[in-house]
C-alpha cells in the first residue's frame, strides 16, 4: 500500500493560511510538492469518526478542575449545497430565519477568568476559549436529538476528568432531563429559561416564571419536575425580559452577570471558527468527508487560540499576517507590469 501523500497537519495549516478558497483542489495546489487533490479527499475520508483527536490536542490548553463548560450550537450556512449529506434546515440566529446548513454543536471550555477574579481575588489574564468536543445534529436524517448529544458530551467530559464551576447553556438545552443530568454529575448550571416554564414560589402554586415577582437579587423557587433553583430576571438590549435559573441557590446577581459574560465566549468562538478556519467552506458531499473537515477545522482553531494565549495576537491578525508576507514578497518583485524589460 502506498503511503498517504498528505497528512492532518498539511490540511490544518492550509485552513489557517487560506483566505477564501478551502477546497481539496486548492489545498493540493498550495502544497510545496503539489500532490493530487484526491490525496486530500482521501485524507478527509480517513479521519476518525469520533472527536478524540480534538481532545488530545485540547487537553493541554485546559484545566479540567476549574473554569466553565459552555454548550451551544451554530448553523454553518450552506445555501448552495446540492446533495451534501448532513445539510438540512435549521434556525439561524444570524439570519433570524430558517436556513439550509449544518448544525454544529460545540462543548467549549473557558476559564471564566472574570468570575475567578471576582470570587478569589486573582488578577485577570487572557481567557482561554477551547473547544473540547463537538457533534453534528442530524436528527432529520435519523440521528440523535440535540438534547441527546448534549448529555453525551457532558458524560464524556466527566470521564475526561472535568469538574467545572458551572455548565452554561441557552434555554434550548434547559429541559428537565438535561438539568437533572447536570445535577446528577454533581455539577452546577446556569441557564436561560423560557417565560412559560412553571415554578412554584413558596408553595403558592404553579405559575409561569414570567408571572412571578423576582427581585434584583433573584428568588428561590421550585422548578416543576426538578426542585429548588434561584431565578433571576434581566432585561435585554431590545427591552425583552429574560429569565435565568441556577441550582446554586446562593448565587448573587453580580456572579450571574459575570457568568453570562463568560458564556458569551462561545459566540466569539463561532465567529472565529467561521472567519478564520473555513469551517463553512468545505466543498465535499459525503458525510464522512464533511465530518473530517469539521474535525480538522476545529483543530486549526486550537492552534490559533494557543498562539493567541502565548502572544496576545488575535486570530484575525494571525491569519492576516500570513497573506501580508505573501503581498510583501510580491511587491518586492512584481511580475504584472506593462512593459517588461529585456
Amino acid at each position: 500500500m502506498n503511503p498517504p501523500k498528505c497528512n492532518d497537519l498539511d490540511y490544518i495549516h492550509f485552513l489557517i493560511a487560506a483566505q477564501r478558497v478551502f477546497t481539496c483542489s486548492e489545498a493540493a495546489r498550495c502544497q510545496p510538492e503539489a500532490p493530487a487533490h484526491d490525496a486530500f479527499t482521501r485524507l478527509l475520508q480517513r479521519q476518525p469518526p469520533d472527536t478524540e483527536a480534538l481532545w488530545q490536542e485540547a487537553r493541554a490548553l485546559v484545566e479540567p478542575t476549574r473554569g466553565l463548560l459552555v454548550l451551544d450550537d451554530t448553523t454553518l450556512d450552506k445555501p448552495y449545497a446540492r446533495r451534501m449529506e448532513l445539510v438540512t434546515y435549521h434556525w439561524s440566529g444570524k439570519h433570524q430565519r430558517v436556513v439550509k446548513g449544518i448544525a454544529l454543536m460545540t462543548l467549549l471550555w473557558t476559564e471564566g477568568q472574570a468570575l475567578i477574579s471576582l470570587v478569589h481575588g486573582h488578577s485577570p489574564s487572557r481567557e482561554g476559549i477551547v473547544p473540547c468536543d463537538f457533534r453534528v445534529y442530524d436528527k432529520p436524517s435519523g440521528g440523535p436529538s440535540k438534547n441527546a448529544h448534549f448529555l453525551e458530551m457532558l458524560r464524556v467530559a466527566k470521564g475526561r476528568g472535568f469538574a467545572p464551576a458551572y455548565v452554561l447553556m441557552d434555554s434550548w438545552y434547559a429541559s428537565l432531563e438535561n438539568l437533572k443530568g447536570i445535577a446528577g454529575l454533581g455539577w452546577r448550571f446556569l441557564t436561560r429559561l423560557k417565560g412559560n416554564r412553571l415554578v412554584n414560589p413558596e408553595g403558592a402554586g404553579l405559575r409561569p416564571v414570567s408571572e412571578v415577582e423576582i427581585p434584583p437579587a433573584g428568588r428561590v423557587v421550585h422548578l416543576k419536575g426538578f426542585g429548588l433553583v434561584r431565578v433571576f430576571r434581566t432585561v435585554s438590549k431590545d427591552g425583552d425580559a429574560e429569565y435565568w435559573a441556577t441550582n446554586d441557590l446562593g448565587m448573587r446577581e453580580e456572579q450571574r452577570g459575570e457568568l453570562e459574560r463568560a458564556g458569551w465566549g462561545i459566540e466569539v468562538y463561532h465567529r472565529g471558527l467561521k472567519g478564520c478556519c473555513g469551517v463553512e467552506r468545505a466543498q465535499v458531499r459525503k458525510k464522512v468527508s464533511v465530518l473530517g473537515h469539521l474535525l480538522l477545522a476545529l483543530r486549526a482553531f486550537l492552534r490559533l487560540e494557543a498562539y493567541r494565549l502565548r502572544t496576545g495576537v488575535s486570530w484575525y491578525e494571525s491569519k492576516t499576517s500570513i497573506i501580508r508576507e505573501a503581498i510583501r514578497s510580491y511587491l518586492a518583485n512584481p511580475i504584472h507590469i506593462l512593459h517588461p524589460t529585456a
